[in-house]
């Protein structure tokens, strides 16, 4: 079996006004199957571009990317949107739940727009929020819950569409530390219980939450390994040829 994301050579260049940025600089970058991987880099680092192209919102100026098999890095936006809807469900910062809709709705939401029949959403969606431990919340407004409570509401909507891959983007941004660390034991769970899992962070205490860590400088890769090895979460110096012996 091949690799469940696999980046060869991703180069993203922008154009500003005379100025040429390379957001991502040749990157390199498979994850397999059940896999816990944390992303990290500090603002501008290219963690941001990377997690658009691996959520194929975005294309690669040059490079393929291969999710499951597939090459997305030259599809078209309807076909990448099919993809998402397929085989990623996404985790916000902001938990993007719809007020006026029950806690249930808002699960079933994305399975609405692929087309699921209303007795297997509702079947999903009462799973996926047992899996979170929030089942007698699902007829509750996103108002009538805490923080915490509604960024697990936004993991059971990315769980219920059987996603390949969770990508949670600085998951716990908007919570409280001790709250952070209970949206991030639940991705810890989930990844337990078979779910491969990318998390995009700036934050080394969250990262080493997860069992591997790549870290993005300037757009390229400077750190891929062991989430509990003390190099993940050193910062490198700015030496030529530093981060290369990981």
């Amino acid at each position: 079996m091949g690799h469940l994301i696999e980046l060869k050579d991703i180069y993203k260049i922008y154009h500003m006004g005379e100025e040429t940025v390379h957001a991502l600089d040749g990157i390199n970058l498979t994850v397999d199957q059940g896999e816990f991987v944390a992303i990290v880099g500090s603002s501008g680092s290219g963690k941001s571009t990377a997690m658009n192209i691996i959520g194929c919102l975005d294309v690669p100026t040059s490079g393929t990317y291969h999710l499951g098999g597939i090459d997305v890095s030259t599809m078209e936006d309807d076909q990448q949107a099919e993809i998402r809807n397929k085989m990623l469900g996404f985790i916000f910062q902001q938990y993007n739940l719809i007020p006026k809709l029950t806690v249930q709705e808002n699960v079933e939401l994305p399975l609405l727009y692929a087309g699921v029949s209303a007795e297997e959403r509702r079947e999903r969606a009462i799973q996926s929020l047992g899996r979170v431990g929030l089942a007698d919340k699902r007829k509750n407004l996103p108002s009538q819950l805490s923080g915490g409570q509604q960024q697990r509401v936004s993991i059971a909507r990315a769980l219920a569409g059987k996603p390949s891959v969770i990508l949670a983007d600085e998951p716990t941004g908007a919570l409280d530390s001790r709250t952070g660390r209970e949206v991030l034991r639940f991705l810890q769970k989930l990844n337990q219980e078979g779910d491969t899992v990318v998390l995009i962070t700036h934050d080394n205490s969250i990262a080493v939450k997860a069992k591997r860590i790549v870290r993005l400088q300037d757009g390229r890769i400077i750190y891929d390994g062991d989430a509990s090895d003390p190099q993940a979460v050193v910062q490198p110096q700015e030496d030529a040829g530093e981060g290369e012996t990981a």
